[in-house]
């Protein structure tokens, strides 16, 4: 229906590496966010690598849902993520206890890319599960046909 769950691991600490395997980036990416979030801020332990609480890897995987699935900028980014965790510290990111459960209640209408949310987007609060797939297609093949005209022509 949605997309596919990501359990996390019930441990303590996470190293980049795992984090990035979570989330599907690269080190590089993630570290980026960090400069750019200021509530992803993984502790460092005393050889001075990066370890990542619990906390930490849902906050990754919801940059990375609100950056590339639904298209926020990284301002808009930014101003969501800390209207999420003021509005009640809870993310939607599903551990392993709660595999079974893929209700995903936390998601609101798709964004315009702008930074404000607007009327039309408020309305659409109530999306189903449905309208959301259906736009993400839209969406997908858009990116498609840009590509196709973005691609060099080739000539016989």
């Amino acid at each position: 229906m949605g997309r596919p769950a990501i359990a996390i691991p019930e441990k303590l600490f996470f190293k980049i590496g795992e984090v990035c395997e979570l989330a599907g980036v690269q080190a590089h990416v993630l570290r980026y966010w960090e400069s750019e979030f200021t509530m992803l801020a993984p502790q460092k332990n005393r050889a001075g690598q990066r370890v990542y609480r619990k906390r930490d890897v849902e906050i990754a995987l919801r940059i990375k849902e609100l950056l590339y699935e639904d298209q926020y900028t990284i301002a808009g980014a930014k101003k969501r993520l800390a209207n999420d965790l003021r509005a009640g510290g809870k993310l939607k990111i599903v551990s392993s206890e709660d595999e079974g459960d893929n209700s995903d209640t936390s998601k609101t209408a798709a964004p315009d890319r702008s930074t404000k949310m607007s009327s039309a987007q408020t309305a659409g609060a109530g999306r189903t599960a449905e309208d959301r797939k259906s736009l993400r297609k839209v969406a997908s093949e858009l990116r498609e046909l840009l590509a196709l005209l973005d691609a060099p022509k080739k000539r016989h």
